[in-house]
């Protein structure tokens, strides 16, 4: 009998023994993950990094300061890059401006005044310090003070549909088209089908603005798919973006990050959508400034082996380069970061998690009476945060990411944050990803984005049903448009200029 129940306890072992391996193998069983690397031409060791203002305005359109002090405040405040992006008015020269008589007209009515001014080929700036304009052999124009970093301007700079009467606004760059273009009410199709045909780039500015995103309170209201109004709009700007590759994507975070707080939200529903069918989208942040005070809000950085425009161009269509903000206009990503900061024992990650929960705190006070809340905005001379190197090991299905002056780095699949840290390992989320992910790193300084990193791998979610689609932004366009065409054509805009200029 006894020997009979000792058989027995071996048998049983030995049949967990056996079993064991197979539910560990099974346990452990990773993805075999395709990873698409935006950053796998950059080289992180080798290549510059080179700050960039993609969109900016002056007097010749609607900005408050010429374009002499617009671009010596940029150039102070360390930008490499620099896009003079007027309303309808295309960029040709630091020198040599072309002013458009009905962007004169606005600048009138906005300013009280008319301003042409330019840079000299050489002069004086504001500071004191002498300037340099020189154009090199590839055509790309520089400004440099006293010998410093030169600052290049980014050709055919142009921020379409200038007298649109919804700010259904397009910054293109790299070719000339658009310059004394009135209209654009409702429709982005004609101006980024143009670019794309002579082989521009395009993005599609402030997306809340249009949508009217920035009137909401609360995160889930925005881009509600449920209310028909969102649901056309997103599908609007699905429709461009697979139809027009040169349209890289979308603007998330510009000016103080108050119209579009809730334009990251749109970002990720526009990966989960387009994923599926192998359109990345990638996205930009810029000052949008116009005025010398909101200069520097929002950038992007671009590692680059030189500063040229053709390789900016390249850098741009390949999503090597990263989006910033010294603000964060969204309560929910706030909390977050609170929530995430609250776990780190530093002396610095626990100041910044003191600022973050009295913050959070007064915004759900001020929402809860109909405010938008309040945001974040990085105290002068705080350290901006820098991702300085990625690597992607798809043997180990990890991504890891370097940064500076960052005290979280966290990592978004489908909308939501799944992981918190610089290196992501893929197999522990498997269930929580599909097609994508992003990292966001901040720090006192503010926000850096990564781009989306697109996945692929053994049941990845494929297709997408858009189904057929209409956009009534033609209607608004013929309307609209044909009516301030017509208006500008029998207004003697020159005569205005000149009497009251």
């Amino acid at each position: 009998m006894k020997f009979k129940k000792t058989l027995a306890v071996i048998l049983s072992v030995l049949m967990v023994l056996s079993i064991a391996p197979m539910t560990l193998a099974a346990d452990s069983a990773d993805v075999d993950y395709t990873i698409e690397n935006p950053y796998q031409n950059v080289n992180f060791e080798t290549d510059n990094v080179y700050k960039a203002d993609l969109h900016s305005h002056t007097t010749f359109s609607d900005g408050n300061n010429t374009l002499p002090e617009m671009a010596e405040r940029h150039y102070e405040l360390g930008f490499d890059i620099y896009a003079i992006t007027d309303h309808s008015s295309t960029f040709y020269s630091y020198t040599e401006p072309q002013h458009v008589e009905v962007m004169k007209l606005f600048s009138l009515v906005k300013n009280g005044f008319v301003d042409s001014t330019a840079l000299s080929e050489s002069g004086t700036a504001a500071n004191g310090k002498t300037y340099t304009v020189t154009t090199s052999e590839k055509g790309d124009q520089y400004y440099t003070q006293d010998g410093g970093q030169q600052m290049m301007a980014v050709p055919f700079g142009n921020e379409q549909n200038g007298t649109s009467f919804n700010n259904a606004h397009i910054n293109t760059w790299f070719v000339d088209y658009g310059h004394g273009r009135l209209g654009g009410t409702s429709y982005y199709e004609d101006v980024i089908k143009a670019i794309d045909e002579l082989g521009g780039l395009s993005v599609i500015n402030h997306p809340g603005e249009y949508t009217n995103a920035r009137d909401e309170i609360y995160t889930a209201d925005a881009y509600n798919k449920d209310d028909i109004m969102y649901n056309y709009k997103i599908r609007k700007f699905e429709h461009l973006l697979i139809n027009y590759d040169s349209c890289i994507g979308i603007d998330i975070n510009s000016k103080g990050d108050g119209r579009t707080r809730f334009d990251r939200k749109l970002w990720d529903i526009m990966l989960q959508d387009l994923l599926p069918i192998s359109r990345n989208v990638f996205a930009i942040a810029t000052s949008d400034a116009h005025n010398l005070n909101i200069v520097d809000s929002g950038y992007t950085m671009h590692y680059m082996p030189e500063l040229t425009s053709a390789t900016l161009k390249k850098n741009m269509e390949e999503g090597g380069f990263f989006a910033a903000s010294k603000y964060v206009g969204n309560y929910d990503e706030l909390a977050t970061l609170r929530d995430e900061l609250k776990n780190i024992n530093t002396e610095e990650a626990q100041a910044f998690y003191a600022t973050l929960d009295a913050l959070v705190t007064s915004s759900a006070e001020d929402m809860a009476n109909g405010g938008e809340g309040n945001k974040y905005e990085a105290p002068e001379g705080a350290a901006r945060p820098l991702f300085t190197n990625v690597t992607v090991n798809e043997a180990e299905d990890t991504i890891t990411l370097e940064a500076e002056n960052a005290l979280v780095v966290h990592w978004i699949a489908d909308g939501k944050v799944i992981h918190v840290g610089n290196t992501i390992d893929l197999d522990d989320y498997s269930d929580e990803i599909r097609n994508y992910v992003r990292a966001e790193a901040y720090g006192t300084g503010g926000v850096m984005y990564t781009q989306p990193f697109a996945l692929d791998y053994d049941g990845v979610p494929t297709g997408g049903d858009f189904g057929d689609y209409f956009d009534w932004g033609i209607i608004a366009s013929a309307i609209c448009d044909n009516l301030v065409r017509f208006l500008a054509a029998i207004l003697p805009v020159k005569l205005i200029v000149n009497i009251f200029g």
